[in-house]
């Protein structure tokens, strides 16, 4: 039957529901639609082996519910009319969690406690190949290196026994539980699942591109991890969920792994085991104040008298400009979320569980469109009772998404502690500088060939590199630093330069005699 383009399809849906005979041809349409993709679903799973047959059943299920839920929603997700700010008490300060000091028995608050990050990321935006949590960040030690760290170190203070659970996408999962083995003798339980594997839709007619569920050789870019607001279904149906709830553990502490400033926090612990009103909380949002730089960061607001997560996607066009404003919107999701292990068990055996669909738009290196359903972790908040936001430090949001951010936390500017790091003593003030790198560092190996060493940044407000340019051995930065390499030039810093309110620009070569 003939082929629709997604977008005239959703658009033509939603003109019809104001005719009545149009509608119905319309509803038509959706049901073939839907039949359709059902038979394409069917058809891959029979090429499922028999070993797997299971668990691709399970991912191909969720998929159809998922891609049915895209069909019948119409328009943005969001009535920008009923966006409130967020009572006062539902955001609270971290000072006011603090000043409530920490529990008499920290073990046992510790011992109710499994911690998640999201590892289904590949490093690829930073040229490198395999898992992102595999990079190297400080001192040879890579983001799982400084998270077995920070729980083992937890676990032997404490005496206590907090597990590490990796939510694993099929493209990690191999590569991760590889080097996991390297872990056996740390005082760490490492437990693994997978989210789930979900077919990319051919952008015009929504069909899935695979036509079988191999995903290597030509059939690798057919498939996707469809975003981390899988981790309730796949952490239940991994059974990881209810082993945990045997074991007497009430809360999960997700966040990504990437983020480097992710720790655990014994006063957020401590409010959550011990709620001041004796109403248990079933889902904390640590949030932190927006900056310039984070103006796309999803915010927590009041709709429909529930906390609610809104991300930029589902800001009707007209009102982008207000939602990035740092004004009206004065805060944003760090992605760190601490759950409650029966409310998820609860929620998903009621199918009660509602977050956004994420219309995800890319293009093969075939050149052929497709459209991945995804959903965010966050988004579920309304779905849950007693939900609070807590507005943290910034310290608590290190993201590593670049060599930029790579630079920011190898420099001297953090000190490492029990794979914690800390914002050094010796940085007069708290803010963290700006760091732009051009794009001769986006690669990790090209970001490391163009510092000897890693330049003093103590006293750095801003920093911007563009072009070919080259740090030597301890080089100092200081207040606003721009070095500029035009085309066909290069500048190389010499070893030992102090650059204080500088622009350097034109060309500089050093080279060995």
């Amino acid at each position: 039957y003939p082929a629709f383009s997604s977008a005239s399809l959703k658009s033509d849906l939603s003109k019809a529901m104001s005719q009545d005979g149009a509608s119905q041809f319309q509803e038509v349409i959706r049901q073939e639609l839907e039949l359709s993709v059902k038979k394409e679903l069917e058809k891959i799973l029979t090429t499922a082996p028999s070993h797997e047959f299971e668990h691709t059943k399970k991912d191909l299920d969720g998929f159809r519910k998922l891609f049915h839920r895209f069909l019948q929603e119409k328009g943005p997700s969001v009535d920008w009319g009923k966006i409130q700010r967020p009572p006062e008490d539902s955001i609270q300060p971290y000072e006011k969690i603090k000043a409530r000091g920490l529990p008499d028995n920290v073990s046992s608050v510790l011992n109710k406690l499994v911690v998640v990050k999201l590892n289904g990321g590949l490093g690829t935006s930073m040229g490198c190949k395999g898992p992102k949590s595999l990079i190297g960040v400080r001192n040879e030690n890579t983001f799982l290196d400084l998270t077995v760290q920070q729980i083992e170190h937890l676990n032997k203070t404490y005496d206590t026994d907090v597990p590490l659970v990796l939510m694993n996408s099929f493209n990690t999962d191999e590569d991760t539980k590889k080097i996991l083995q390297k872990y056996n003798h740390c005082r760490v339980k490492i437990y693994t699942f997978n989210q789930s594997r979900y077919p990319r839709i051919n952008k015009e007619s929504l069909l899935p591109v695979a036509k079988n569920v191999s995903y290597s050789g030509e059939n690798t870019e057919a498939w996707y991890p469809p975003g981390h607001g899988d981790i309730y279904a796949s952490f239940y149906n991994s059974g990881l969920l209810d082993t945990f709830i045997g074991e007497g553990k009430e809360y999960i502490f997700v966040s990504n792994i990437d983020n480097l400033g992710a720790t655990v926090d014994l006063y957020i612990l401590n409010h959550l085991m011990n709620p001041p009103n004796g109403k248990p909380c079933e889902f904390v949002m640590e949030v932190t104040n927006k900056t310039r730089a984070d103006v796309k960061g999803g915010t927590l607001t009041q709709y429909e008298g529930k906390l609610r997560l809104v991300e930029i996607a589902q800001v009707p066009k007209a009102h982008v400009d207000e939602f990035k404003s740092v004004s009206k919107f004065k805060i944003f999701n760090t992605n760190n979320l601490w759950i409650s292990l029966a409310a998820v068990k609860r929620l998903q055996e009621q199918n009660a569980i509602d977050m956004e669909i994420i219309v995800n738009p890319k293009t093969l290196d075939g050149g052929l469109n497709v459209i991945q359903l995804e959903t965010a972790v966050g988004a579920a908040i309304k779905s849950f009772e007693n939900s609070l936001g807590i507005n943290v430090p910034r310290s608590r949001f290190l993201p590593v998404k670049t060599t930029s951010d790579l630079l920011l936390v190898m420099s001297n500017l953090y000190s490492l502690n029990a794979g914690s790091l800390t914002m050094s003593e010796k940085r007069e003030f708290p803010t963290v500088p700006l760091v732009k790198l051009g794009s001769s560092f986006t690669k990790v190996q090209d970001y490391l060939r163009r510092f000897e060493s890693i330049p003093d940044m103590l006293e750095l407000d801003h920093l911007t590199v563009s072009g070919d340019v080259t740090f030597g051995k301890n080089v100092s930065l200081k207040g606003t630093v721009i070095i500029i390499a035009n085309h066909g030039d290069r500048i190389d810093i010499p070893p030992g330069a102090v650059l204080e309110n500088k622009i350097v620009s034109g060309n500089l070569r050093i080279l060995d005699h």
